[in-house]
């Protein structure tokens, strides 16, 4: 088993990461991360959950300020999507100039997106793009045009397809001539699929693309199946040695960060936030607060037993040095030193109880027993309990430590067992 892991099912997930669709994926994602945390931030001290310090802060008008800040942020999320996709896609393909390439990709996405509006009862208004299209409703549709921005310019600039001037001209001005012609053609090719759709189906790019594609996926993520399936997948990579949370992280971040923006977008409209007034379960919180709460496989009991009751003296060590890191998320020296990599006696519970945690935490949602999550986001090094506090209140942090607790249950019999392990071969080598 071990031999078909790491001859056949690691290369072949590492091929698969590495693709340049998937790296410009994850790594084009992380620019749209600080402005989503920034915004959390500021929407919290908008919304601080103590009455008499949030009419102060509303009264003063300061509420105000801290709400446009909270939506420069997330309303503009698919925008810094579609830059830092084909930025990072120009820029692994080693191509001069990415920031002028993510320039075009950008006036590509606003091109695609609907041009107008009308409000229930009024009139047609022209000539404006809604929010809801720079924001999590057109996620997919900056994902699709950011990758494909990113090969036309790259294709373009590889294929020397540049206007050259001498050598004595200004590099900025260069430059900016060098850019032309590939930037000519995403906006051209931009501007063939806008007509198309226009005048063949009578809508535009981005609505199909959200109707076709981003409904069906936030759907299917969002559902109990889509939490099992995607908590196992990453578990069982992790276990390979492979990081999960990368892989599973490239695919699901868009589709988490929509689903957590669709809930703010309630909050917003002056609803309550619940499933039924089309509340999403699972969010870029709940990845990152349940199902990966201090780390991949919630490993904080294994931890706690490592540093306190450990009778191996590797184990002991190891959970000294990986108390701390674990606290505030960090699992690898855990995932690698113990390791849980390709280790038969911490795969059931690695796999099986993030599983159940997520089926639980869902359920409990899903009932209106634990609140869903609004757009507050936390830095995911945020410990435990105090996450939960800030982005669900008391009721998210309790479960939290509920979850620490359960850690140390489902992990004990099985860190002792293997603990035991190690223990005869300390002796042994005595």
């Amino acid at each position: 088993m071990k031999k078909f892991i790491n001859d056949k099912l690691v290369p072949m997930v590492m091929k698969f990461t590495n693709t340049k669709i998937i790296s410009a994926l994850k790594d084009g994602m992380m620019f749209v991360l600080p402005f989503l945390i920034v915004g959390s931030l500021f929407m919290l001290l908008a919304n601080i959950p103590i009455p008499a310090v949030a009419n102060a802060i509303t009264k003063s008008g300061w509420a105000d300020v801290f709400n446009q800040i909270y939506q420069s942020s997330f309303s503009l999320m698919a925008i810094f999507a579609v830059v830092g996709i084909a930025y990072t896609y120009i820029k692994n393909e080693k191509v001069d100039s990415p920031f002028s390439g993510s320039l075009a990709a950008l006036g590509a996405f606003i091109m695609l997106l609907p041009s107008e509006i009308k409000p229930k009862g009024g009139e047609l208004i022209t000539n404006v793009i809604s929010k809801n299209w720079t924001a999590g409703q057109g996620m997919i549709c900056a994902i699709i045009v950011g990758l494909l921005s990113g090969f036309i310019y790259s294709y373009c600039v590889k294929k020397d397809w540049r206007i050259k001037l001498p050598a004595g001209v200004p590099p900025a001005v260069a430059n900016s001539f060098m850019a032309l012609i590939p930037t000519a053609a995403v906006l051209v090719v931009a501007g063939a699929i806008c007509a198309i759709f226009k005048f063949v189906a009578q809508t535009s790019f981005a609505e199909i693309i959200y109707s076709a594609i981003q409904t069906p996926l936030q759907g299917i993520t969002d559902s109990l199946g889509g939490v099992v399936i995607m908590t196992i997948v990453m578990s069982l990579l992790w276990w390979c040695g492979v990081h999960g949370g990368a892989i599973c992280g490239a695919i699901l971040t868009p589709i988490l960060q929509s689903n957590m923006s669709d809930n703010q977008s309630i909050l917003d409209a002056g609803k309550k936030l619940t499933v039924a007034n089309g509340g999403h379960i699972f969010t870029q919180q709940f990845w990152d607060n349940y199902l990966c709460m201090t780390g991949a496989g919630i490993v904080m009991g294994l931890v706690i037993y490592m540093t306190f009751f450990s009778k191996s003296s590797a184990l002991k060590e190891l959970g000294k040095l990986s108390l701390v890191p674990n606290i505030f998320n960090i699992n690898e020296p855990v995932i690698f030193g113990v390791p849980i990599v390709m280790n038969l006696y911490l795969l059931v519970p690695f796999v099986v109880f993030p599983t159940c945690v997520g089926i639980i935490s869902y359920l409990l949602m899903q009932w209106g027993i634990l609140p869903l999550f609004s757009g507050v986001m936390v830095p995911w090094t945020t410990p435990p309990i105090i996450s939960g506090f800030l982005i669900g209140g008391w009721r998210t942090a309790l479960w939290q430590f509920v979850i620490i607790i359960l850690s140390m249950i489902v992990y004990w019999p099985f860190i002792k067992k293997y603990d035991q392990f190690l223990l005869k071969q300390q002796n042994a080598t005595k």
